[in-house]
């Protein structure tokens, strides 16, 4: 399946992008949201969200407690799936990625597509591979491996259940989608955003309850920068080493000045992985580390990627070690002209200090968005803590977060989707 390439990149455009399939722009903050609360029908569905709080957690249990690491997503996606057919989802189907996708259907055409994470990162895989039980419900919490990120899932499916049961006819498509590899370059997400890109009025991002919203997108790009240099026994000496190169051309990349100078820009660089070797009495022929570059400003990603370059062909210069950066996960930045005042924008504020956050705006998104922002799409993230210890032994989902998380969807499904 294709990822964001070097071709992507050229062809996506960085100047602020027009709205795609708009919604109206300037809309009064709170106008649809105040006009919904008054219906009967809508309170009537964030009653069944909070009586059903039992049989979220226990869903949580259910689907968290499958190992998902990103690309071996296929047991939870068939999970869900059996999950969106038992609440009444049409068209259900998983992809090859794989991505699980339910619907209500409609009347315009369009489409207002949901989007959560399947997938979990590879160091939750290995804690609930060493975990002695699946997770557990304590108090308001629901603990274990790989229950915090599948929250998101959770809390959409039983905002989903809760439209179906009021038996809410929506203006548009109510699109409820749990993609795979977010983790590792949005592969999931990029298939999605081809199927719906020609008729979604917007993408929603479940990150949380929405005590944060975005509706810009960061720059990300992942490289793999491969070294290569000359094997040998110990015996025969240490030098040239493929380890040593790396290891200098990571401490003065990891010095390059640019995040300090556009901090407030969220220029970001980051050196993650190192990879070399399998024995102690041979020197490594080959080895690799990642490179994580991120601004909202593409000219502060070449500058540090034009760095990097340069530091990689200087340490050959001094060391015969050579290198090749490959392109891993090409993430452009974008604005959408018009985002913040969109009705999608401002109705997100609403229902979020509705639902009792404060809520802040970001036009720095990381995450699914991204794709359809780079795409000329509306999309916003809604995100927050969902709990606390991700990616170790003791990680735990909360229960209340949880909740109000379905109640945004539902209420952001009701307003922009027209589902009354």
């Amino acid at each position: 399946m294709p990822r964001f390439t070097l071709a992507c990149l050229l062809s996506a455009i960085f100047l602020p992008l027009p709205l795609s399939l708009a919604l109206p722009l300037h809309a009064q903050q709170g106008s649809l949201l105040d006009d919904a609360l008054s219906d009967d029908t809508v309170q009537q569905g964030l009653t069944l969200i909070e009586e059903s709080a039992a049989l979220s957690a226990n869903n949580l249990v259910n689907i968290g407690g499958i190992i998902s690491p990103s690309g071996q997503e296929h047991e939870r996606a068939a999970a869900v799936a059996e999950l969106m057919r038992e609440i009444g989802l049409t068209a259900v189907t998983v992809s090859g990625a794989p991505n699980v996708v339910g619907r209500i259907p409609g009347r315009s055409g369009r489409a207002l597509v949901f989007v959560s994470t399947l997938d979990d990162l590879a160091t939750v895989a290995e804690h609930q591979r060493a975990a002695d039980s699946p997770p557990v419900i304590e108090g308001d919490r629901v603990v274990g491996p790989g229950t915090n990120t599948s929250l998101t899932t959770v809390a959409m499916l039983s905002a989903a259940r809760a439209l179906i049961a009021t038996g809410v006819m929506p203006e548009h498509d109510l699109v409820f989608a749990a993609v795979a590899q977010e983790e590792t370059g949005l592969r999931g997400m990029q298939e999605l955003y081809a199927d719906y890109r020609d008729r979604a009025v917007a993408f929603v991002d479940i990150l949380g309850e929405g005590s944060g919203i975005s509706y810009g997108a960061l720059g990300i790009h992942w490289w793999r920068v491969h070294a290569e240099g000359p094997a040998g026994h110990t015996l025969n000496g240490g030098l040239p080493n493929v380890n040593q190169g790396i290891g200098r051309a990571v401490d003065r990349i990891l010095q390059i000045t640019d995040p300090q100078v556009y901090s407030d820009r969220r220029t970001r660089l980051n050196v993650a992985m190192l990879n070399s070797g399998a024995v102690f009495n041979h020197k490594p022929e080959t080895g690799w580390f990642s490179l994580d570059v991120r601004s909202l400003d593409p000219e502060h990603i070449e500058s540090m990627e034009q760095q990097v370059r340069q530091i990689l062909a200087e340490v050959t210069d001094e060391l015969g070690i050579t290198f090749r950066m490959e392109p891993f996960s090409m993430m452009p930045p974008g604005q959408i002209e018009g985002a913040r005042e969109s009705a999608l924008v401002q109705t997100s504020l609403a229902i979020s200090d509705y639902l009792g956050s404060s809520p802040s705006l970001s036009d720095a998104g990381s995450a699914n968005l991204n794709v359809a922002i780079a795409g000329g799409t509306l999309a916003i993230g809604i995100s927050s803590e969902r709990g606390g210890q991700r990616g170790f032994a003791d990680e735990w989902a909360s229960i209340e977060v949880m909740q109000r998380t379905a109640k945004n969807v539902f209420l952001t499904a009701v307003t922009i989707g027209g589902a009354r």
